[in-house]
């Protein structure tokens, strides 16, 4: 079969951005999934093919896994994220809430957290002065 000589090279448009490896990608639409293991695959600087070999795949199922919708088995997720150095949570796009925190806040927080950081002979010095005083002035529950 004979392929133009056009078809085997990509040039991007002069206006258009370019990320390396980004195997000429430039039209069609791809899946949500698809598009970010795609932008994750180019950050990560690999090629499709580099990408496959590291997931044990061809370069043909890298390729499908960017541009159609498909059911990606489990495995395969965690292998994606491995390989491109990214979470589950990024991958699947989901985005992580804000982890709320418990204890102290403000400088008493502050307080704690610089002298956790202390060798333990003076983090006991600071618990010998500080349990009698809280225990003293604690309201009873």
């Amino acid at each position: 079969m004979f392929v133009p000589s056009q078809a085997l090279f990509y040039s991007p448009a002069p206006d258009s951005p370019t990320l390396p490896y980004a195997d000429g990608m430039t039209n069609g639409k791809r899946s949500p999934l698809g598009q970010r293991i795609a932008e994750a695959r180019q950050v990560a600087g690999l090629s499709q093919l580099q990408l496959a070999e590291k997931l044990g795949v061809t370069q043909q199922m890298v390729g499908y896994l960017e541009r159609q919708p498909v059911a990606v088995r489990p495995e395969l997720l965690l292998q994606l994220s491995d390989a491109l150095g990214i979470t589950l949570d990024e991958l699947l796009g989901q985005v992580a809430k804000p982890q709320r925190t418990t204890g102290p806040t403000g400088k008493m927080r502050q307080l704690f957290i610089a002298a956790s950081r202390l060798p333990r002979s003076q983090q006991e010095k600071i618990f010998a002065i500080l349990e009698p005083f809280v225990r003293e002035h604690a309201s009873p529950s």
